[in-house]
């Protein structure tokens, strides 16, 4: 570690690392650090809270951007969960095994709700705006609705959601509770006046017989192929996850976090790490009505602006869009940079992006700011591993949590790794058979992902994620291709040009990138107006010649025809989050889209050079 880029001394605990060596080269890793009692469930923080701290904002949502901030305090909060979790048990069939789904983008009545649910057991399953509002065919939406035969479904809006409840008309036998007018094909309950329902005696009952192993939440897997998997998240998992976090951050006990947060609810990463932490720590969440996406990035610039949040989190993609607000606003920036850390998630954060944001905050507070990684999955809820300390460079997933083992076992060339602990699912619901053969014969969980040592003789230096095992191919020379390693190295050299990248080669016998081009970047490189169609753009000399040059760069660092791509070819459509290129986190899968992009492939691999850009 570089002493110029330590962390403050008050944020983490040192990492510190037990390991231990097993049959076959297999290595065992778990954190030195004990995992302290976990909470009974995650409704005692809310009561806690309500008790100690009731007037402070819990949840906080603007109706329209710009708007003033409607709030809900801890105490205000927790009278809302328990007359909503008398209404769901005195008037609908929601239960342990009839869940409620939540068909909405984040809000507070989406929070309440859920966590009314959850006060009394009954699970909740929050599906992907996606598949509701960007699939033309419904199918996966269907499918989850079916598995889940809900007791409840809650829709934020029932004319914008209109065509999703039309195509699950026969597919189930729920009630619907929304927040805006119903329309006059579905039936609905108000949301405020199954606010208003008197509080019972039996949600006192039913909160009392929550146990660790109660289940808490469905979370439906990104489901690139096939129908997306449940994975039940218990409250064990969940409290474990903040209780890990309670050791490894201890400033979290002093600074109750603040956090402006778009990370959707229907993933790990916003529902269970984010808003968790806030409820655990008594802190405030912002609920961010802007995301990283043209004309909606303003909106978390102007948000940011306005709260002053304490800690950042986002996915790369985000912090790729938010340092050009940065460069351009100084206000923006000194708030940005004043808070406790930056932290990233999802994907590996390309090195452009690491240095630069190091860069913006050396000039404009004198000294880098905390910038760290966690990894994990929505079966580990989400935290297995943990950067509690500044890592040197970017990609560094950290250490094992405190009460988590990782098991690495030597798998083609690499190490593959796996999770037992606490925070682990027991499966998949209703599906035995995927959960049998998610695990091994140690009860370790299978995550297909592949790490390396930061430096094999000192563990505490953490681990780097090594791309998936079941990505990675080899080329016709009988040499490995890294995916992941290569697709950071890739964006990275073909900078602004490539917003992502997507490797290809299997049984070639070179490595080709299929580029999602950045359509500012790409405009400014041609000095282009916005009326100028896309295509030409991406056909400009100057555009061409920068992925010729950053290919060149690629291949002149060395390191054989496994580390650079000999050609490229510029993307006409972004990735398509209703096929399952894009997943919520706003991270390509590679998968599919070379099954989605076949005839791409087949172009960048074929015979026509005007259909690629060659080295």
């Amino acid at each position: 570690m570089n002493p110029d880029q330590s962390a403050p001394e008050d944020l983490f605990a040192p990492p510190s690392v037990i390991a231990t060596k097993g049959q076959a080269d297999t290595v065992y890793l778990r954190s030195a650090y004990d995992l302290p009692e976990p909470s009974r469930c995650i409704g005692d923080w809310l009561v806690h809270w309500a008790e100690a701290r009731p007037d402070a904002v819990f949840l906080a949502e603007r109706p329209t951007p710009g708007s003033e901030w409607s709030k809900l305090s801890y105490g205000a909060a927790l009278d809302r969960v328990t007359s909503v979790a008398t209404w769901l048990m005195s008037q609908t069939d929601a239960g342990p095994d009839r869940p409620v789904a939540i068909l909405s983008e984040n809000a507070i009545d989406h929070a309440v709700l859920a966590l009314a649910a959850i006060h009394v057991g009954i699970p909740v399953a929050t599906i992907s705006t996606a598949y509701s509002l960007q699939s033309s065919d419904h199918s996966k939406l269907k499918s989850m609705i079916e598995l889940l035969d809900p007791g409840l479904i809650y829709v934020s809006d029932m004319t914008v959601y209109g065509p999703a409840l039309a195509a699950l008309d026969g597919l189930h036998r729920a009630q619907f509770l929304c927040s805006s007018p119903a329309d006059t094909s579905h039936a609905a309950t108000m949301f405020d006046q199954a606010a208003e329902t008197p509080t019972s005696e039996a949600v006192g009952e039913a909160f009392s017989a929550i146990t660790p192993d109660t289940v808490a939440r469905l979370l439906f897997t990104s489901g690139s192929t096939g129908t997306p998997k449940a994975v039940i998240n218990t409250h064990l998992m969940l409290t474990s996850n903040q209780e890990a976090n309670r050791v490894i951050w201890p400033f979290l006990e002093t600074r109750p976090p603040v956090i402006v947060d778009w990370l959707p609810w229907s993933h790990t990463f916003g529902c269970n790490f984010t808003s968790n932490m806030v409820l655990c720590f008594g802190g405030s969440l912002y609920i961010d009505n802007g995301k990283p996406a043209p004309g909606l990035i303003k909106q978390t610039v102007d948000n940011i602006k306005d709260v002053r949040p304490t800690l950042c989190f986002n996915v790369p993609r985000g912090y790729d869009m938010l340092i050009g607000e940065l460069e351009n606003d100084a206000e923006f920036r000194r708030i940005f940079f004043d808070m406790d850390l930056i932290f990233y998630a999802a994907a590996a954060l390309p090195k452009v992006v690491w240095d630069r944001l190091l860069e913006l905050s050396v000039e404009t507070t004198g000294k880098p700011i905390p910038l760290v990684a966690a990894w994990g999955s929505t079966e580990t809820a989400p935290l297995a591993t943990d950067c509690h300390f500044q890592a040197e460079t970017t990609g560094n997933i950290g250490v094992p949590i405190p009460g988590t083992d990782l098991k690495l076992v030597p798998n083609g060339g690499k190490l593959e790794v796996r999770v037992r602990g606490p925070n682990v699912t027991p499966g998949y619901y209703k599906n035995e058979t995927k959960t049998r053969e998610a695990f091994d014969d140690e009860g370790f969980y299978l995550m297909g992902d592949a790490v390396r040592f930061a430096d094999p003789d000192c563990p505490e230096k953490g681990l780097f994620f090594d791309g998936r095992v079941s990505e990675d191919f080899k080329l016709t020379t009988g040499t490995w291709v890294s995916v992941g390693e290569l697709r950071i190295a890739g964006i990275d050299a073909l900078a602004p040009v490539a917003q992502d990248i997507v490797v290809t080669g299997h049984d070639k016998a070179e490595v080709g990138f299929l580029i999602f081009p950045n359509e500012a970047a790409c405009r400014k490189i041609a000095e282009a107006e916005d009326t100028v169609p896309f295509e030409q753009v991406l056909d400009h000399p100057a555009v061409k010649q920068h992925v010729v040059n950053g290919l060149t760069d690629l291949k002149r660092a060395g390191g054989g025809s496994s580390k650079y791509a000999q050609r490229a070819r510029l993307l006409m459509a972004p990735p398509n989050p209703d096929s399952g290129e894009i997943t919520d986190k706003a991270y390509i899968n590679q998968r599919q889209v070379l099954a989605n992009r076949a005839a791409d492939v087949s172009l960048l691999q074929g015979d026509d050079p005007s259909a690629y850009i060659s080295v």
